[in-house]
């Protein structure tokens, strides 16, 4: 498993673009406004009728409740029903956006995610200057849920794809299975997929007064036991249909299926969008057996707490004993630093948007003679030192004649020390491009390693100009 920089752009939407409806559990009328965001924002709601306006990101650690949709909740303040929207953003492969609503749940519109794919297809799809992450699955990572027997699993694949198989154990809805192989038939096959109930579910949500905004244009019913006339008058006044009627497929009627697997292209939906919670692209294949909020969030929490680990320690791996791309006389040639200032001996990777290098620390090194003399420790700005030569050989590749050009600091952000650095550690540079190099300009992350974990982390940000 690892953190994957991908060459792929990350990317938002153009403009902004409303909708409006009602929200199933609440019955209240809603505005949502889909609005670009920039790069590493990722998918973010705003409260705009509360005070302050407060956003929460969609993370599955705000994940309070997920008996009638998946509710995110954040000092206090509360999006129900997330899944329908965010699988929207996901299935179009958008990275970043900020969602406004004048209330707790965005509306239910058909019950599927279809109005909201027109919405942000309506406001442009457009790329940003930063590459996109993504979280690469070598190994099987499953959650189960014992009580219900629901089962989710991601195992290697070469993109994000995701399978769905429901079982109900009913005669009326038996078992169905679904299938997304790609994220760009999304649109096609999964979004028109409307939410469903069964007869028995909905007769206690309208006595609970838990569904005032549905409508039988909303959800599938689907007739899981034999029908009073009391029911049918009850379900006919709430929908306000002049009649109500069983159709032979077994849903109540005024409906017509998409498709006769839609119940499970519709969990496979909410799977997908619950799953958006995991903050990161996954690249990899989901398996859910009998999939529902609960164990879609649970699994979410899992992938999100694994990935925050990895991120932490993502030691690059590399064969330290093999002839590296640049030995220390290459680097020189490249670099104009000189010993003692010359911080990094090898480099072992190098594209157009990552570098890889190393550094053998030993007793020998001039800053220990007075750095605590007795328990020698390097200094945290030598390791950010390096850390940027290591950048500057990113950079100055860039050029055709490197050795005419310096490289200067512009900013330091987000620096942090994990672990100290002793004589006789072997250091691991690796420096990542945030956004494409332009004018000479270098905005990058940077990790150093060492004994198979992160000791310093920074993001840098470097200009290379022609010696005169």
């Amino acid at each position: 498993m690892g953190i994957v920089n991908t060459e792929i752009k990350q990317k938002t939407i153009l403009k902004d673009v409303t909708l409006t409806g009602v929200g199933l559990h609440t019955g209240k009328n809603v505005t949502l406004t889909f609005k670009p965001a920039a790069a590493n924002t990722g998918l973010c709601f705003k409260r705009v009728d509360l005070e302050g306006a407060p956003v929460i990101e969609a993370d599955a650690n705000y994940v309070t409740s997920t008996q009638r949709g998946t509710c995110l909740e954040k000092n206090g303040v509360s999006i129900q029903t997330s899944e329908h929207v965010l699988a929207a953003f996901v299935g179009l492969d958008v990275d970043n956006a900020l969602i406004e609503l004048n209330a707790a749940e965005p509306p239910i519109m058909d019950g599927s995610s279809k109005f909201f794919v027109e919405a942000i297809e309506k406001a442009e799809i457009v790329e940003l200057d930063a590459f996109r992450e993504e979280y690469e699955v070598t190994d099987i990572i499953s959650y189960t849920d014992e009580e219900s027997g629901s089962e989710i699993l991601v195992m290697p694949a070469k993109e994000y794809q995701i399978t769905t198989m429901v079982d109900f154990g009913t005669k009326v809805l038996g078992t169905q299975n679904a299938t997304l192989n790609q994220i760009s038939d999304f649109k096609e096959d999964i979004s028109n997929s409307r939410t469903f109930s069964f007869l028995h579910e909905i007769e206690m949500l309208l006595e609970h007064g838990l569904i005032k905004g549905g409508d039988l244009n909303n959800a599938i019913v689907y007739v899981d036991k034999a029908l009073s006339p009391e029911t049918m008058e009850k379900l006919r006044i709430a929908f306000k249909k002049d009649n109500i009627a069983v159709k032979p497929n077994g849903i109540l009627d005024n409906l017509t299926l998409h498709h006769p697997n839609e119940a499970a292209r519709h969990k496979l939906l909410d799977v997908l969008g619950d799953l958006a919670l995991v903050g990161t692209r996954i690249r990899g294949k989901v398996i859910a057996n009998k999939p529902g909020h609960y164990i879609n969030t649970q699994f979410a929490k899992k992938l999100s707490k694994l990935i925050k680990i990895e991120r932490r320690n993502n030691v690059p791996k590399i064969d330290l004993n093999q002839t590296p791309l640049m030995d220390v006389n290459q680097i020189m040639d490249m670099l104009p630093h000189r010993q003692p200032f010359l911080l990094i001996d090898k480099v072992f990777e190098l594209s157009d948007s990552h570098v890889i290098a190393q550094k053998n620390v030993t007793m020998n090194e001039e800053f220990f003679k007075g750095h605590f003399p007795g328990a020698p420790v390097m200094p945290g700005v030598l390791i950010v030192e390096a850390m940027a030569q290591t950048g500057g050989i990113l950079v100055l590749n860039t050029v055709p004649d490197p050795e005419n050009y310096l490289t200067f600091f512009m900013k330091m952000d987000k620096v942090k020390f994990k672990q100290k650095v002793v004589p006789g550690d072997t250091l691991i540079f690796k420096c990542s491009l945030i956004t494409p190099i332009r004018r000479g300009i270098c905005h990058m992350q940077g990790y150093a390693y060492s004994n198979g974990k992160l000791c310093a982390e920074a993001e840098l940000m470097a200009q290379i100009s022609k010696v005169k």
